[in-house]
């Protein structure tokens, strides 16, 4: 593999890598678990959202010129109200949580290390903006779901590995179109968290 360089963007850079990034998510989450039937112009609403954000950061992957990964982050209070609800109703302050959003990477690149920094970066950039409080959501499919590849396995353990836990009880719904559907359909999402030391 050619050296991977990664890059963090903010301001001007980070609008520039939108259509990029927007690209990259649709060919990622076509993947199982998230089976996202992606358009543009979904993408372009759902971005602008997070582009809107003074806290947004993309950690890109870069091999040369080509973007062929990238891990987002902003605050979570600046996101749709679809994640932050969950948190109001357990009693806790989305303006206490920086969110940590996509995190996708073409597969001829996985499995040297990028993902593990794309945490490390997004931690870094949490911190620059004053949170030490750190969450994130994955899509819950049933073991039993028709398209699951027989040998998939989940991401939990990487998570666990990077200090990171489940929520009890913290759970959003948010819509997309699945593989196949004609409609954008909700789907509960797990949000997992982490308290980073003070010493980062």
């Amino acid at each position: 593999m050619t050296e991977i360089t990664l890059r963090t963007l903010t301001g001007a850079a980070l609008t520039d890598a939108l259509d990029d990034l927007a690209h990259l998510r649709i060919t990622v989450f076509h993947e199982w678990p998230y089976l996202y039937e992606g358009d543009m112009d979904y993408e372009r609403n759902y971005l602008a959202k997070f582009a809107g954000s003074k806290g947004a950061v993309i950690i890109g992957a870069y091999d040369g010129d080509r973007l062929v990964g990238a891990a987002t982050a902003a605050p979570l209070a600046d996101h749709f109200d679809d994640f932050a609800g969950p948190f109001s109703k357990h009693g806790l302050k989305a303006e206490d949580f920086f969110y940590f959003g996509e995190s996708v990477l073409l597969p001829e690149y996985r499995g040297h290390g990028i993902g593990v920094r794309f945490f490390e970066e997004r931690e870094k950039a949490a911190q620059a903006e004053g949170f030490d409080r750190i969450v994130f959501c994955g899509v819950m499919r049933p073991d039993d779901h028709p398209m699951r590849p027989a040998d998939y396995v989940p991401l939990d353990t990487f998570w666990r590995n990077r200090g990171y836990e489940k929520m009890d009880g913290i759970v959003c719904d948010f819509p997309w179109r699945d593989i196949g559907d004609g409609e954008e359909t909700r789907k509960p999402m797990q949000f997992w968290s982490r308290t980073l030391a003070e010493d980062g």
